[in-house]
């Protein structure tokens, strides 16, 4: 018999935490949001850097970064206490 693979070892801990107690485990929330992160960029920002030396795309990419962050704190909701 062969050692179970990495699906196997997944598959596994879900039948013994199910799945939220996997999800936490295994890092699936985390990387699902930096997935999501990613995806964001590409399609506001675009695949490519344009800039040519390093010192221009950490300039680029940290521009990029607040731009990305404007537009998310424009569409997150404000919450006040009433009462």
């Amino acid at each position: 018999m062969t050692a179970p693979t990495r699906r196997d070892r997944h598959l596994q801990a879900i039948a013994e935490r199910g799945r939220m107690g996997w999800q936490r485990a295994s890092g699936y929330n985390w990387r699902a949001l930096v997935e999501a992160d990613v995806s964001r960029w590409k399609r506001v920002i675009g695949d490519d850097l344009r800039s040519r030396t390093d010192g221009r795309r950490a300039t680029e990419v940290a521009i990029a970064a607040d731009v990305l962050n404007r537009m998310l704190d424009l569409g997150r909701p404000k919450y006040v206490r009433i009462a």
